[in-house]
């Protein structure tokens, strides 16, 4: 790592899970061990299963294994070497970070962004596992891969024992969808988790996701080649998960208490800083003059959005680069720090504040640079 300059710390990068992900699992609970399916109208395709429910896809992002072949491809990189996106090799994903220029990676889930079971002890079973493999990964890394540990949310006492335990082991944050069965992210349901990530010194990373059956089904009944089904499942329900956060009162109630909001790019902050204003003036409210730095709320952007227009409503203090590593997505580029830096219309030091400053800040990462 070079510590000359600050940090690059890319604030949303990914871990594929793989068998190896549930050999956590206590002899008892093998039951609820995930398998991998394919799809019977397209063998191809392979997608995880947890007691009959369908999750998502399961070791579908391939890309070759050359960096330096990566290196000459001239649109968004997403190609990333198999061993290293699962974790199975973890000097091969270090050893890939130095090539990418990056410092630190936050590891954020993949198979929780759908809710895989209503059983509760399941869910627990599969949270604890799942954790533990990232406490694993983590000692191996040398603290380069901090993480967001998953929570049971039907079993919010076993959540917080696992919260601890993953604290202890490299995990930073809690991972959250924007919608957990028929709760919003703000509900006060919720409140005996924010008290104990602010007690553990962890943020709450609300990412891309959707732990509503009913809306996944919904969006998902059109093709899932619609170029608007993902938007639909994932990333509206964050957008509107960050304005009842930045309109709910947990600020004031959880003030050392930080949130990310991941994956679901940042053109969306001038609209939701507008209308947050004028509903909280329609109803006699203040709202912070700094209003994503006075709610203690972090979103990781795009290289590519209009990020001058974004920062006069954001604030230099809230904007994060994340690259999507290991993804195959409409957010997946992992050319975006040397894209970030090559801009212009930006100051530098905005650019050190979105590699660097704001996501240590966010991840309450403990790191020299």
């Amino acid at each position: 790592m070079d510590h000359a300059n600050n940090l690059v710390i890319d604030a949303d990068a990914h871990v594929i899970e793989n068998d190896h992900t549930w050999d956590f699992l206590e002899p008892s609970e093998a039951k609820y061990r995930p398998k991998v399916v394919s799809d019977p109208d397209n063998p191809l395709f392979q997608y995880w299963e947890v007691d009959g429910r369908r999750g998502p896809p399961a070791l579908t992002v391939e890309g070759g294994d050359d960096p330096e072949e990566r290196a000459q491809e001239s649109d968004r990189r997403i190609g990333t070497p198999r061993e290293s996106r699962l974790l199975v090799n973890v000097d091969s994903r270090l050893n890939h970070m130095d090539f990418l220029n990056i410092d630190i990676q936050v590891l954020h889930n993949t198979l929780f962004l759908y809710d895989m079971t209503e059983d509760p002890d399941a869910e627990a079973a599969l949270t604890r596992s799942w954790n533990k493999w990232l406490g694993e990964i983590w000692k191996m890394s040398n603290g380069r891969l901090p993480w967001s540990c998953m929570v049971p949310t039907r079993l919010l006492d076993e959540a917080k024992v696992q919260m601890r335990a993953a604290k202890a082991n490299g995990a930073v944050a809690v991972c959250m969808r924007p919608i957990e069965g028929e709760h919003l992210i703000t509900d006060p349901y919720f409140y005996p988790l924010m008290e104990e990530a602010q007690k553990l010194d962890m943020s709450m990373a609300i990412h891309i996701a959707n732990g509503n059956s009913a809306s996944v089904d919904l969006y998902g009944s059109v093709p899932a080649s619609h170029p608007a089904a993902g938007f639909g499942i994932f990333r509206a329900p964050t957008v509107v998960a960050c304005m009842f956060l930045v309109l709910s009162e947990i600020s004031e109630l959880f003030p050392k208490l930080r949130w990310g909001i991941i994956e679901a790019s940042a053109q969306w902050i001038p609209w939701i800083h507008r209308e947050a204003t004028r509903r909280s003036e329609r109803d006699g409210r203040e709202l912070p003059e700094d209003l994503f730095g006075g709610k203690n709320i972090f979103v990781t952007c795009q290289s590519d959005e209009d990020l001058p227009w974004i920062l006069k409503y954001a604030g230099e203090n809230c904007l994060m680069i994340g690259t999507d590593y290991g993804h195959n997505d409409t957010s997946s580029d992992l050319n975006m720090i040397s894209m970030l830096r090559a801009r212009d219309d930006i100051s530098a030091v905005a650019k050190e504040r979105i590699l660097s400053h704001n996501p240590k800040a966010l991840y309450g990462l403990d790191v020299a640079g």
